[in-house]
């Protein structure tokens, strides 16, 4: 039995291990799961990127969390937070973000697991608001935002995406917690 920070009804969300770089770099290698992202990324990239999450959950106590299906352990991508520090009016701030692999569409899993993500973030680790965005022309990931009880705030244009991938504009929603 797998030992998991939390759980949802049906996911349970952990750190990461080495055995998570396959599932993952296959995730990331996914054209249409990266479709809003300038580009597909690599397997040293996808290395990274656990290597980080690892270490921000060992500094904060948070990350984009590992995400597994409970009924049979399938990892089937991450939910959870990290901070944002890039030049912008709302940051530093909690953000909140989802990638799962396309199997997992369309079953609710990035609402569920956000919701939940959401819960532990403000009763467990004291987040006070919580922000996501994502290019204005991803229309499923607002959607979620939207059903996980969080309010559009504006736009802006990210600082690290360029003007020549079409994915520069984007949506900025928040959550606050209530008492």
């Amino acid at each position: 039995m797998k030992t998991y920070i939390f759980e949802s009804e049906r996911l349970g969300f952990r750190n990461w291990t080495k055995e998570d770089l396959e599932p993952m770099s296959e995730l990331n290698g996914d054209e249409e799961v990266m479709e809003f992202f300038p580009s597909t990324f690599s397997r040293a990239h996808t290395e990274k990127f656990i290597e980080r999450m690892q270490e921000k959950f060992d500094a904060e106590g948070f990350c984009f969390y590992a995400v597994e299906k409970l009924e049979n352990n399938e990892f089937i991508g991450f939910i959870g937070f990290v901070v944002t520090s890039f030049e912008a009016d709302f940051t530093p701030c909690e953000e909140i973000g989802w990638r799962l692999k396309r199997a997992a569409w369309g079953k609710g899993y990035a609402t569920e697991g956000a919701i939940r993500c959401l819960d532990y973030g403000f009763n467990e680790l004291g987040f006070k608001s919580v922000k996501s965005f994502t290019t204005v022309s991803n229309f499923k990931s607002e959607k979620v935002m939207k059903k996980i009880g969080m309010k559009k705030i504006g736009e802006f244009d990210h600082p690290y995406v360029t003007e020549e991938s079409g994915l520069k504009r984007h949506v900025l929603y928040s959550i606050d917690k209530t008492s």
